[in-house]
């Protein structure tokens, strides 16, 4: 498997409960403005991001937890890119609602808001 980004959390925001309970994910970069860092995942590059993004099928990891991306919205992964920033729905969709969304295969929202911590790794692999 190749990696297409590898990030550590470096904060989360007060919100960030209860959207991981719904499914969802908001990633931003350190750095990002403080009305977006409430609801979001901050975090800080180790690898990546690649040139091209990941492909359904490819595994994203956050902490412990594990999924497989099952769509990926047209211009999500130029934000990663550009800003560090993709909204990612745990909903098993096969066509993305937004452009800027990754979804991901349903997973146990219960695990998924204990393994966003800092420190915690987050992984997208093809």
């Amino acid at each position: 498997m190749s990696v297409l980004l590898k990030t550590r959390v470096t904060s989360i925001g007060p919100e960030v409960a209860d959207l991981a309970e719904g499914g969802v994910v908001i990633l931003f970069a350190d750095g990002s403005p403080p009305e977006l860092a409430e609801v979001s995942v901050l975090h800080k590059t180790e690898e990546g991001p690649s040139d091209d993004g990941p492909a359904k099928g490819a595994s994203i990891t956050l902490g412990a937890v594990s999924a497989t991306i099952t769509a990926v919205g047209e211009t999500a992964w130029s934000k990663v890119r550009e800003m560090g920033h993709v909204v990612i729905s745990f909903n098993g969709a096969t066509e993305a609602e937004r452009p800027g969304e990754l979804c991901a295969s349903e997973i146990d929202t219960a695990a998924l808001v204990s393994a966003l911590t800092p420190g915690a790794v987050i992984t997208i692999a093809a």
